[in-house]
């Protein structure tokens, strides 16, 4: 009985000290990874370019307001979030735009989104403060601006006369988008005569050339700003949201 013992207690040992070298071996491992195990439901990390500067600071609306002038409405909630600028109508079928404070002319704008299915949103260039501009169409819903094909990407003249739309076709835009994930979005314009081009995560999606400049009084500047639709092109409890908003102002 005695022996049996011993040699449980033997084997119990054993393994016990198996089991303490095997841990002891894989520790410089897990050191070396930092000592925390990867979160697979991180969020990527905001990747602001080089030579952009930040015009969202991640806290609030500070160089920001809400255009009391707007067509598609003056009441939209844009709120921030947990460094994210969230937008949607408020209330049901009442949109409206979020507006920089200051101006710009040519620039190219850096933005990360992540919309809902189902909810138009736009970029608005060299826009007047009721948002009368150039606009870059974010329509992430089917079907885009009235008599056109195309929703994302293009250029459409917002409350502008005579800018004929230019959009890719849906095949195009859809391979460089990611549904329901963070899209990086850069929006070039420049010259008096519009030249703005439009990449979704570094492919080109659009390029578009205005046949003369069609801005309000012939402005060649204006705010930047972003929208929430208003009317029907909305999905109810549906957000967009906002990241990053950074300029690169250009000669």
């Amino acid at each position: 009985m005695q022996k049996r013992l011993g040699i449980a207690v033997t084997c119990i040992a054993a393994f016990a000290l198996a089991v303490f070298t095997s841990q002891a071996q894989q520790a410089p491992a897990a050191k070396k990874g930092g000592g925390a195990q990867r979160n697979t439901n991180a969020e990527p990390p905001i990747q602001i370019p080089e030579g952009f500067t930040p015009i969202f600071n991640g806290k609030d609306l500070t160089g920001w307001h809400i255009s009391k002038t707007n067509h598609h409405g003056t009441t939209p909630d844009f709120h921030v979030v947990d460094g994210i600028i969230v937008g949607h109508q408020n209330p049901p079928g009442k949109g409206g735009i979020l507006v920089t404070d200051n101006k710009y002319k040519n620039v190219e704008v850096y933005l990360e989104v992540k919309p809902d299915w189902g909810c138009d949103s736009g970029l608005f260039l060299r826009s007047t403060e009721a948002g009368e501009a150039y606009q870059v169409t974010l329509d992430y819903l089917p079907g885009g601006p009235p008599g056109t094909t195309g929703s994302m990407g293009g250029v459409y003249g917002e409350a502008l006369k005579d800018v004929r739309f230019s959009g890719p076709a849906e095949e195009l835009w859809m391979k460089a988008w990611k549904r329901d994930e963070w899209n990086r979005v850069h929006v070039r314009i420049e010259g008096d005569i519009p030249h703005i081009t439009t990449w979704f995560n570094d492919q080109q999606v659009d390029d578009f050339t205005d046949t003369a400049n069609h801005s309000i009084g012939g402005a060649t500047d204006g705010f930047l700003a972003i929208e929430v639709h208003g009317g029907e092109r909305w999905h109810p409890a549906a957000f967009w949201r906002w990241r990053a908003i950074a300029v690169k102002k250009l000669p």
